[in-house]
């Protein structure tokens, strides 16, 4: 989230990357989301369960009828300033979230997100037009995984979505130009 590279050790970590630390300090940090203790957990599966119980799903709360009967949940969205941060839990294999370049719960002209895996394995990925067939990039996503920013310098985003190897939980980060007000839900 900063605009200014992060300094780990000898490497420097730019704008809207991210990766997993151990045992090293990240230094010149600006803004960054930090994720602690990810992976400190005795049952995945147990978790996961949990999570499905006390987040409700994303049809519930966004009435798109893309995510109607799809084992698709989110926790309440945060905002600081002008940064959006929601995690979500795709139970479903494979998800089939659908194609999408619109974000009809956010339509500030601007609008810009990624996303960063924090459980399980995913992939996202990018076609020409609404159909699979049109696929023509697909960026691995494993936890610590963000994928590279897909939208142009007007926030147009190409064809996508978010599509599960295992059952995962991911973070969208939502960015809104300056000035621009957090929608409510």
């Amino acid at each position: 989230l900063s605009e200014n590279p992060i300094r780990i050790r000898e490497q420097s970590l730019g704008a809207l990357q991210s990766v997993v630390l151990a045992n090293t300090i990240a230094e010149d940090v600006t803004h960054a989301a930090v994720i602690e203790r990810f992976a400190d957990y005795e049952d995945e599966d147990a978790l996961m369960a949990r999570v499905r119980d006390t987040w409700p799903s994303a049809f519930e709360v966004r009435q798109e009828e893309r995510l109607r009967g799809i084992g698709h949940y989110m926790s309440p969205k945060v905002w600081i300033g002008q940064f959006g941060f929601t995690m979500y839990h795709s139970s479903t294999v494979p998800l089939n979230v659908g194609l999408h370049r619109e974000h009809a719960f956010c339509p500030v002209p601007g609008f810009r997100e990624v996303h960063t895996q924090i459980m399980g394995f995913g992939k996202m990925q990018q076609c020409r037009e609404k159909n699979m067939a049109s696929l023509y990039l697909e960026e691995p996503m494993a936890p610590g995984t963000t994928h590279r920013p897909m939208y142009d310098a007007t926030g147009k985003f190409p064809w996508h979505q978010f599509e599960t190897i295992t059952p995962s939980i991911f973070m969208a980060v939502e960015m809104l130009p300056e000035g621009a007000i957090p929608p409510e839900f």
